[in-house]
This record gives structure tokens, sequence and C-alpha cells, in this order.
């Protein structure tokens, strides 16, 4: 299928009725051309309608180089506080930034108010790691069938973009597994984020792969979302308990949304992992120092940082670039998973 033209500054040139050496300075953000601010907003307004984006290469001839490349988390302000592996991903990023001369922006964009826009159009960043990609972002599409330079940290299989993410359906059977392998065979499912995070629904599959395997039926009723945070986990395993009491083991897709639910077990009068056994996903620091330690799947969030990081910069130079790769997780058993009582 023949890809979607992209539009050059000669098109921006063409419709807002300028030359492109106006173009160029508009969109590079010069102020010393002495631009009347009505051409101005009309070179930006031609720009907005056919989705034209400056290059880096662009920027650099125009004197606009940003040398920046952003990092864009495909959440809320308030959920990114509480991401305890963004330390470790961004010591990633930025290794591999700072030797191929770029500095790194963090930006949470919310899936209901954030747009990349702020930061294409602004010319702030030569090129985006979206971090924790959802089907339904369409101008993350957009932006890259215009040829936009994005990593994506995580997978749109629908989206032709280079992508670097671990193996999430794999972690997550391997935590069922280590589950069944004790003997549960009623076991709940905690997300770590609504579905339309395909991270979320690669762990919720790879929990349906391994009771498939073990020949044991989905139940629908032993699946609940989770939203990120401890307190999304709470609520999450409460509805889960008060209507499943024979579940004896959790798997919860995210360390701090596991939090929540081994409170949740507690307050239900049941014990971790005497009567319910529980998986995380993730392996946060706070992971082994919890009571009781949390038996969980490790990811290598720095390795995962500096695999997108070097890829975007190979790509900023002309470089080929991986389509996918897939990192492997590590199953760490600790104190709160035991046999069926």
């Amino acid at each position: 299928m023949a890809q979607k033209r992209r539009a050059t500054s000669s098109d921006v040139a063409a419709r807002a009725g300028v030359s492109r050496t106006t173009v160029s300075f508009v969109l590079n953000g010069r102020t010393d051309a002495g631009i009347p601010e009505d051409t101005r907003r009309r070179v930006m307004d031609a720009a907005s309608e056919l989705g034209y984006h400056a290059h880096g290469a662009a920027r650099a001839l125009a004197g606009g180089a940003s040398h920046t490349i952003g990092l864009v988390l495909r959440q809320s302000p308030e959920q990114v506080s509480v991401d305890a592996l963004l330390a470790e991903t961004l010591w990633g990023i930025g290794s591999e930034a700072h030797q191929g001369g770029y500095r790194v922006l963090v930006e949470p964009l919310s899936p209901e108010r954030g747009r990349y826009s702020d930061l294409v159009r602004s010319q702030r960043v030569d090129g985006l790691i979206v971090s924790g990609p959802r089907t339904d972002d369409e101008e993350l599409i957009a932006l890259v069938e215009d040829g936009f330079p994005i990593i994506l940290q995580g997978s749109l299989p629908s989206v032709d973009a280079p992508s670097v993410d671990v193996d999430n359906r794999a972690g997550a059977r391997t935590a069922v597994e280590h589950l069944l392998g004790l003997g549960h065979r009623r076991i709940g499912c905690i997300t770590n984020a609504p579905l339309a995070y395909t991270a979320a629904a690669d762990r919720l599959e790879g929990y349906r792969d391994a009771l498939a395997m073990a020949g044991i039926a989905d139940d629908p009723a032993l699946v609940v979302e989770g939203a990120f945070d401890a307190a999304s986990g709470h609520a999450a395993a409460t509805h889960l308990l008060d209507r499943a009491a024979d579940v004896t083991a959790l798997f919860v897709a995210s360390d701090i949304v596991a939090f929540g639910a081994m409170r949740a077990i507690r307050e239900a009068g049941r014990r971790v992992p005497a009567d319910v056994s529980v998986v995380g996903f993730d392996d946060i620091p706070l992971a082994q120092h919890f009571d009781p330690p949390l038996t969980t799947i490790r990811i290598p969030a720095r390795a995962l940082g500096a695999a997108a990081g070097r890829a975007l910069v190979e790509r900023l130079a002309g470089r080929a670039v991986t389509e996918r790769m897939l990192l492997p997780t590590e199953l760490i058993v600790r104190e709160s998973t035991a046999a069926h009582p």
C-alpha cells in the first residue's frame, strides 16, 4: 500500500502564500526576522492544516535544532508519580541520548487531555520515545504516518514504528505457571492498567495462556482492571474477593497495584500467602522489602530505556533500526506465594 506523502515546507509556503524562508523562520521560532504577526499566524495555521512537522535537520539549518529527544509517558502526572521504575528507565535513555549529543525532555501526556502537537510543532524535540502506547491513540498514529521520528516503548502492532518492549505476555504466563505449580486453580487477575494499553492487554493474554495450557477455563469473574496505582489494586481486589471468595491466588500485573491488592486481602480477614498467594510484575525496589516480600516478574528497566534511547538516536542519524526488540523477563520468587492451602 502506498504511503501517504509527507507535507513539505514548500506545501506550507504555498498554502500560506509566503516564501520557504519565511516558513523556516516562523516554524523555527526566529524572532529576529521582523515577520508580521498575521503572517506568522497564517504559516502556523497552514502547517497545522497540512500536519507538517519540521525535521531536526531542517531546524539545524535554520539555527534552531533542539538537540533534545522527548520521552512521552501516556499517563496523567499523578500516575507517573507512582512509577517506581521511571528513574531506571530514564537512566538508560539518558545514557544513550547523551552519547548521541541529545538531552531528554520528559512529558506526561494524559490520554484524555494531552496532545503531542505542543511538543512537535513548538520545535522542542527532534524525536519521541512514547511509553505506554494505547490502541486508541489516533494522534500518535497520525504522527507515525507523517514520518516524525518515533520509537515506541511498548508495542502497537498496527503502527509502523520501531518498538522496544519486554515480552509482557511470556512474563505473565510465567507468573501464572508459578501459581499453578504450587497447586492453585482458582487464580484471579488484576491488570496493571485499562486494556487500551497494549502492555495490560498482553499481560492479561499471558494469564489466559497459562490457564488454557493447564486445562482451566477462563472465568471473566476472576479478572478486574487496575489503573497503575495501589488504590486501584485495593478496589479491584476488594471487588474480586467479594464475588469470588474461593480464589486462592492472584496475579497482579504491577507491583504497585499488587501492594493495594494485598491490603485488601488482609482487610478481608485473609493472609498472604497462607490463604491467598500473590505474584506481581515489574520488580520495583520496594518489592523485596514489602511484608511479605513480593514474588514478581522482573523487567530490565534500565536496559529497556537504553535500547529505546539508542534506537531513537540511530533513527535521527538516518541509520536503520530494528523494527521490534523484545527483552526477556525473569521470575523472582519471594515470600508472597506458597502452596495451595
